[in-house]
């Protein structure tokens, strides 16, 4: 166990980190980049084909349909892939208590077995229905860590939030 803590540790100081992030309003994105300001991984973001909608009522009822429903989404093309990396940060808002189905549609289209999958999820006083266990459940051959779930964009305290989660995760 020590053994696989410190190779983390120095694939963690080598920067062989990617950090993918689904973010609808920018509180994801912003606790995404302050993982890639402290890792210096790199940051890759990802977008559905086809945008949601601005209207927070018509995103709602959208959103719940695709959860509910287990629709397969079509995102855009990323720049980055997961096979190089060892150690991926996965970010996603917390949509009706689980992962954005954007997030969701990156995790089935890469092989994640035996990578170090460290999930962070933005919310707004939202109820944790499974955030987690979505991962896990889409990812089961890969290597979950803690998870870090931020209030809000995380105010003033971001960056002794991520700090203190990737310590318990590194060190």
């Amino acid at each position: 166990m020590m053994k696989n803590r410190k190779l983390r540790m120095i694939q963690y100081m080598e920067g062989n980190i990617l950090i993918v992030c689904y973010s609808y309003s920018g509180k994801t994105r912003r606790i995404a980049e302050m993982i890639q300001k402290q890792t210096k991984g790199r940051l890759s973001r990802i977008y559905p084909r086809q945008p949601y909608p601005a209207d927070f009522e018509k995103l709602l009822i959208q959103v719940k349909e695709e959860i509910r429903e287990g629709k397969e989404i079509s995102l855009l093309p990323v720049d980055e892939k997961a096979d190089p990396y060892d150690v991926i940060f996965v970010g996603s808002p917390n949509w009706v208590g689980t992962i954005a189905p954007p997030l969701s549609a990156w995790l089935r289209e890469n092989d994640l077995a035996g990578k170090l999958l460290l999930p962070f999820f933005s919310h707004c006083g939202g109820e944790d229905k499974g955030m987690e266990q979505a991962v896990r459940e889409l990812c089961p051959a890969a290597k979950i860590g803690s998870c870090l779930y931020v209030a809000e964009n995380g105010s003033e305290n971001l960056h002794e939030i991520v700090q203190t989660w990737l310590q318990q995760n590194f060190l």
